[in-house]
């Protein structure tokens, strides 16, 4: 490993042009390739103060020992050479979209003499037909059931194949009609390829022409009187039409589109790509990949986007390019395939059925503008061939297609978390690593965690979440609303942090003694997540966590150290969680602990501290929304929600029942004199 020191650029030899910049280590193996607006600008980051830099980006610059660049004369073709230099090179340190799972597909294998289609997971291969992909194994081969029956082609293994045509009898699909048989003869191979061009055109979207040839043969069947015929193709049409109702209309106006969404956190990004074509969803895929330093660099000059991810538009423009420079070059082999068969076979009427594939729709429609967002479309324009739009829907079925994409992703990345909470041997690996970097005797078999939630200092509410053996423990979670270091508007996260450390651990001094809880647990139970705010165990809290992580660095780390020092806590192992770099503070270090990124600790920690985020912000939204409703009416004596109702719903809002006078409101049936009097003097303390 190299110090960056060794081989960084004198001091103005880096241009300021646009361009693409490649990191070598000591065998001249590419291990990083980015591109910049300006150079010198981009790449000066790399050079800085290492302990600075994030993680991974400082594991990359440590793991190279030269720098080299190519300046070129626009940002797209900045792009257009850094994806070219990814797939030349592969670069260990650059994002790669690899699939979550291996998708099922139904495949079809045209270069065989007689072709078979068949389920298929894995990489594609030469002379072979693809569809899908699909959600479930299951309903691949439900449809290629279906669809045989219609579409007698061979699905058998070549072994069958083989052991039938020395047998000179066909298989039990060869007697139920759902193949052909080719193995016996009862088709020649022209038959049978005829079979398939039929099959592959229904599976690439030409429906319309043999649902219409089945019921044109449908009814001819029946007008001859050949009633056993016009079942059988009855049948085929029902199997048919199941097969074309899988794929539900999800955009009317018959849009070719792909809807692309993101879901991400601090460490880790999950991308859903809908393949929509002719208005249907046609397929699915799913990546998760790692969120790499170098694009918080990116991002300084990358336009905020609402509330999302800061990181979207590089992540969007990132997987853009990546994903439909790899599709057409895929289409540009399958194509190239397809000439060669058809000069070696002579199969003229393969490149007429077979259609040209639409890997690059016209329209993408995307939860986040992509990053240079003009250079980005110029670049897909010239991939296709012709003009590529990308939008954000605003609204309609687009609009509503788009938050499914969204949920979807955020159940992948939710899924792929789950993977590692489920895994005994992660869960222990994660401990195991904990105790190590923080020092402490044992493993840290209960994790408690605390965080703030906030609207511009209104109410500032506090989290408290429990983790043993790695697993969440509801039942022991809390919340606290803030007292001493927020109200009137304002709040310091400092001293609300420090509160909260103070009232949890004076709860455990209490309950070591056996003393009944006192009243700064305060709030309603979650009944829906099984979540206390009262323990009805005194000894709940007796013991104390190994682990205590507090939301946020030095500063809050300290004032919780201060309060452990008040209580005399000495048994409790004390850090802080920073989210951006997701730094490790402990009291008293002036330089954070780094857990490699991808570590099952920090995994672990990440999982914690978002867990007591999502709860402090879940109460923060309940005591909002309970705030929101208060009315001026609540606080009147011997008025109840029936009469308050009433009330509101006779003079149309509160601002014109204080306008109303006292005889006005008895007129009312149920009120009285005393009560209007009550009332009004309610609504008017100030003249009274």
């Amino acid at each position: 490993m190299a110090d960056p020191t060794t081989y960084r650029p004198a001091p103005g030899t880096i241009p300021t042009e646009p361009g693409v910049y490649k990191f070598r280590d000591d065998s001249r193996r590419v291990v990083y390739v980015g591109k910049a607006k300006n150079l010198r600008s981009r790449l000066s980051n790399y050079f800085q103060d290492v302990t600075q830099l994030h993680p991974r980006t400082r594991q990359m610059v440590f793991a190279a020992s030269s720098v080299e660049w190519t300046v070129v004369s626009s940002e797209v073709e900045a792009l257009q050479l850094e994806y070219t230099w990814i797939k030349k090179f592969d670069p260990r340190f650059n994002v790669k979209y690899r699939d979550d799972k291996t998708y099922p597909m139904l495949a079809v294998s045209t270069g065989e003499r007689f072709p078979r289609a068949y389920f298929y997971r894995g990489p594609r291969r030469k002379g072979v037909r693809y569809f899908g992909p699909y959600s479930h194994a299951w309903a691949v081969r439900e449809t290629l059931d279906l669809l045989t029956r219609v579409f007698p082609m061979r699905t058998c293994s070549k072994g069958v194949f083989n052991r039938h045509e020395n047998l000179g009898r066909p298989c039990l699909l060869g007697y139920i009609d759902k193949c052909a048989a080719p193995c016996v003869g009862r088709v020649n191979e022209a038959e049978h390829r005829e079979i398939v061009e039929g099959f592959t055109s229904f599976m690439s979207g030409h429906t319309d022409k043999v649902t219409k040839k089945l019921t044109a043969d449908m009814e001819e069947a029946a007008e001859n009187l050949d009633f056993e015929r016009a079942a059988r193709l009855r049948d085929d049409l029902q199997a048919i039409n199941k097969v074309m109702e899988k794929q539900a209309v999800v955009l009317g106006d018959g849009t070719d589109a792909d809807v692309i969404a993101f879901a991400s956190d601090d460490l880790e990004a999950a991308v859903q790509v809908f393949h929509v074509r002719g208005g249907r969803i046609r397929g699915q895929r799913g990546w998760v990949i790692e969120k790499t330093g170098d694009w918080d660099e990116a991002l300084i000059d990358a336009p905020t986007q609402g509330e999302l991810d800061p990181a979207l538009p590089y992540l969007m423009q990132n997987f853009l390019v990546q994903f439909y420079g790899d599709a057409v070059e895929r289409a540009d082999s399958e194509a190239r395939e397809d000439a060669e068969l058809i000069e070696r076979r002579g199969v003229d009427k393969l490149s007429q059925q077979r259609p040209a594939p639409l890997v690059l729709p016209r329209e993408i429609l995307v939860q986040v503008l992509p990053n240079e967002t003009e250079e980005t479309l110029q670049v897909l324009s010239d991939l296709r061939g012709a003009a590529v739009d990308a939008r954000v829907p605003q609204r309609g079925d687009k609009r509503a297609l788009m938050e499914t994409v969204e949920r979807n992703a955020k159940e992948l990345l939710k899924q792929h978390k789950l993977k590692r909470v489920g895994d005994l041997t992660a869960r222990s690996a994660a401990l195991q690593e904990l105790q190590e970097a923080l020092d402490m005797e044992q493993a840290p078999l209960r994790i408690e965690c605390t965080d703030i939630s906030h609207i511009q200092g209104t109410d500032v509410v506090a989290s408290l979440v429990v983790f043993e053996d790695g697993l969440p423990r509801k039942s022991d979670y809390r919340r606290y609303r803030v007292k001493e270091a927020a109200g009137d508007g304002h709040s310091d996260d400092v001293a609300s942090i420090a509160e909260i450390t103070r009232r949890r651990f004076l709860r455990h001094n209490k309950d070591k003694l056996a003393v009944p809880a006192a009243e700064e647990f305060d709030g309603s139970t979650f009944a829906d997540e099984n979540i206390e705010e009262m323990s009805t165990d005194n000894k709940r809290f007796a013991y104390p966590p190994q682990l205590f992580i507090v939301d946020g660095g030095a500063p809050q780390v300290a004032a919780a150290q201060k309060v452990f020092d008040e209580l005399g806590i000495v048994d409790v192992v004390l850090v802080g969680l920073a989210k951006r770099l997701e730094e490790i503070w402990v009291p008293g270090d002036p330089d954070p602990v780094i857990l490699p990124r991808n570590s099952q600790a920090l995994f672990l920690l990440q999982q914690i501290r978002d867990e007591a985020h999502r709860f402090a912000i879940t109460y923060h939204r309940q005591q909002r929304s309970k705030r929101m409703r208060v009315s001026e009416l609540d606080n009147i004596k011997g008025l109840g929600q029936n009469r308050r109702t009433e009330l509101v719903k006779h003079f149309g809002s509160v601002a014109k029942l204080k306008e109303a006078s006292v005889a006005e409101i008895a007129e009312l049936k149920g009120f009285g004199p005393k009560l209007a009097e009550a009332i009004y003097e309610g609504l008017h303390p100030t003249e009274s």
